[in-house]
């Protein structure tokens, strides 16, 4: 467990991240039913709606749990830099709860606005971890 202890703060993204999307799953559900949306179906594709801007928080997290968690562990099991897996992992992280925020408020326009910056600079650090675990693997 030593070993692990080198990548505290990528163990905390990855368990915080994880309490983001379980924390805006039920809330954006609730947020669907009170307007009136039938369960497990989108709202209408519309920023001026607040159900629509929850299930687009909570389904954008989803998105990108799969590359994120895979990721950032397979840059931990393959021995990556810790200083680097830790500061992607926590960027990561940051960009999440801005990019949450963002969607709930409904800050920025349709596209190239806050929102795709946000996305952008989380989906760098994903491949920057991905990086990581491959020449981790290789070396």
């Amino acid at each position: 467990m030593e070993h692990f202890a080198q990548y505290n703060h990528a163990i905390f993204a990855l368990g915080a991240f994880v309490l983001i999307v379980m924390i805006l799953n039920p809330l954006s559900a609730n947020i669907k039913t009170n307007e009136g949306v039938e369960s497990g179906a989108m709202p209408p594709a519309d920023y001026s709606s607040k159900s629509y801007r929850w299930s687009r928080a909570y389904m954008n997290a989803m998105e990108v749990s799969g590359p994120f968690v895979g990721a950032t562990v397979a840059a931990i099991l393959a021995g990556g830099s810790p200083l680097w897996v830790n500061l992607l992992a926590s960027v990561f992280l940051v960009s999440r709860l801005i990019m949450a925020y963002v969607h709930i408020k409904g800050i920025g326009h349709k596209n190239m606005g806050p929102r795709t910056m946000i996305f952008a600079l989380g989906m760098f650090c994903i491949c920057g971890l991905a990086l990581i675990a491959m020449i981790g693997a290789l070396t």
